[in-house]
């Protein structure tokens, strides 16, 4: 491992840590020599999404407690972790964010580490012109809906998950572990 290099990897509602975008991230990550963590839940049948960011927060915050200053990469309902990020001072990659609830927009806006936001523009929950206001670093493709997919032949799909991962690659060598960080 490099330095102490380390990632939270925290799922989505219905989208584990290894399945997915989520799945190529982790491993960018551990190309990276960084210490790969998994969170894995079983959210309430009863979680409000909307009023969810303190379950998600009690899911993350014991993984993150026993690390140095790790990457918090989340999808979807794992985008919550923000707050735990910007508690902390960590940097984040935020997959398919819920930009229409408000407790995940306030925590991106605390931020005082760089993160990446990615989304799609058939996203209910994405507002891309709010992605950049918060954010230099985003990623927004034309016609992705929640999942990352578009629509036409399945390698539209299969080329939008390279793109993100080429754009998390560059944000992580570029933005969070640059050549001589420490």
């Amino acid at each position: 491992m490099s330095a102490g290099r380390s990632v939270v990897v925290i799922p989505g509602g219905r989208y584990g840590p290894q399945a997915g975008l989520l799945a190529y991230v982790g491993e960018a990550a551990r190309r990276r020599d960084a210490a790969v963590e998994l969170v894995f839940w079983r959210p309430p049948e009863d979680l409000v999404v909307a009023e969810a960011a303190p379950w998600v927060s009690g899911q993350v915050t014991p993984l993150v407690e026993g690390l140095d200053r790790p990457v918090l990469i989340g999808k979807s309902l794992g985008s919550l972790g923000a707050a735990v990020a910007a508690d902390r001072g960590l940097a984040g990659i935020w997959l398919t964010p819920l930009l229409t609830v408000p407790a995940c927009v306030a925590a991106l806006r605390r931020a005082t580490e760089p993160f990446l936001l990615v989304g799609g523009t058939a996203d209910g929950f994405w507002d891309g012109a709010l992605a950049r206001e918060l954010t230099p670093h985003v990623v927004e493709v034309d016609g992705a809906d929640h999942g990352m997919q578009v629509p036409g032949p399945l390698r539209r799909t299969a080329e939008v998950l390279g793109d993100v991962t080429t754009a998390v690659e560059a944000f992580l060598d570029g933005v969070v572990w640059p050549p001589g960080a420490a």
